[in-house]
């Protein structure tokens, strides 16, 4: 049977089909397989990427509470930092005040030196005016050279140049001092042009100064009234105010420990009485420390509203800011400065392990290892750490356990 060339050619080309369809399989699948693998690192970076994400809101979450955590438990730390920023203020707005006072004194003295010099100027300009109009009349006759000629005596002659020229003296010492004096008053108004933008320059920074004091006072007055009338910042700012007063408690029995060692040491000489020397004798004799009244006592306490309780281990007296703080008894200070809760704080050791405790100082005026005598000024009544405005905060201790101060001091009228 013969083949013909078209069935021969069918069966030549039908050996390679199968495996270009082969080829083509494992391409499609290839493809698939890289398509498949390019989608899932896209989805795996998808996911890297909600997760980096995710993490960053997370830690921002927990910043976010640990702010929250820190404000809810720092009412304290935030008054001090206001309080101090108000002192920063407050004391640069007093600087800029004493500046300002110094520029006003400068500008009034210079404005006294410009009236006395235009005064002076205005005299040497008659005596100028007038030495012009006789010069003015010598010039309409002529001259000066007339008059010396005019006369055959040559004594005369000489008489004239010698007058001549004592006027022509004159009249240059007239000109030299006007001059000068014209030049003294220009440099007096110039000064006091300059002090006078100084003094405008000192008057818009206190007036930011005041501007930051205000607005520092008014967060104050803010918090405080939060802790006044909102029972959960009450309920807080006592908690932190009885750790405040723990703190204090082992403050005081560090400081007495180190007195202790201290007492082995002889007492510095000096004109002031030992410390302690009779002050376990004086119950019910102590002077008062400020001028006012207790308005709270000692002991243990019931919030009026909120029907919280805690205990004062000293007593609150009321006063005017700026009062007069002094000792109750000659001592030794063994602390002055900033304690949280207590605002500026001096302790004064009297020997005997008895000490005493004044806070909510405004202004310290003793440092500490200085001697004190009786009714010494240490201090000014002031507000610092103060949730109800300017009074003295006082405590008597004795071997580290407080006393009621209202049985140590003196008894009023």
């Amino acid at each position: 049977m013969r083949t013909t060339p078209r069935s021969y050619g069918s069966r030549r080309g039908a050996g390679p089909r199968p495996c270009i369809l082969l080829l083509l399989v494992v391409l499609v699948a290839l493809a698939g397989a890289v398509e498949g693998q390019q989608k899932r690192d896209e989805t795996l970076q998808s996911e890297q990427k909600k997760l980096q994400q995710t993490q960053k809101r997370l830690k921002e979450e927990r910043e976010k509470a640990a702010a929250a955590r820190a404000r809810e438990t720092s009412l304290l730390a935030e008054l001090e930092q206001i309080e101090q920023r108000l002192g920063e203020k407050q004391a640069e707005v007093g600087r800029l005040a004493a500046r300002i006072k110094r520029t006003q004194a400068d500008i009034a003295t210079l404005r006294g030196e410009i009236m006395r010099l235009e005064g002076q100027r205005g005299g040497q300009e008659e005596a100028l005016a007038r030495r012009l109009r006789v010069m003015y009349r010598v010039h309409a006759q002529g001259g000066a050279l007339p008059l010396i000629l005019s006369g055959d005596d040559p004594v005369t002659r000489a008489m004239a140049v010698r007058h001549l020229a004592s006027l022509a003296v004159l009249d240059a010492r007239l000109i030299r001092e006007y001059r000068g004096t014209s030049d003294r008053l220009a440099d007096r108004k110039g000064r006091e042009e300059g002090r006078q933008q100084e003094l405008a320059a000192l008057h818009a920074e206190a007036q930011t100064e005041q501007a930051e004091v205000d607005r520092e006072a008014a967060k104050r007055r803010t918090l405080l009234a939060r802790v006044r009338d909102e029972r959960a910042y009450h309920e807080r700012m006592v908690g932190e105010l009885t750790e405040a007063s723990r703190r204090l408690e082992a403050f005081i029995s560090e400081l007495q420990a180190r007195q202790r060692r201290l007492a082995k040491v002889p007492p510095p000489k000096g004109g002031i009485e030992p410390p302690g020397v009779g002050f376990g004798n004086l119950r019910g004799r102590l002077p008062w420390p400020a001028e006012g009244r207790i308005v709270v006592p000692f002991g243990a306490q019931v919030h009026p509203r909120f029907g919280t309780r805690t205990f004062r281990n000293g007593v609150d007296i009321e006063a005017a800011e700026g009062t007069d703080v002094t000792t109750v008894y000659a001592g030794h200070v063994i602390y002055t400065g900033w304690f949280k809760g207590y605002g500026n704080l001096i302790i004064v050791d009297h020997g005997s392990e008895y000490y005493t405790l004044y806070a909510h100082i405004a202004e310290i005026e003793v440092k500490e290892g200085e001697d004190v005598r009786q009714g010494q000024r240490i201090g000014t009544v002031g507000d610092t750490a103060s949730l109800a405005g300017p009074r003295l905060y006082f405590e008597v201790r004795y071997q580290g356990k407080p006393q009621d101060p209202a049985e140590w001091l003196r008894q009023r009228g």
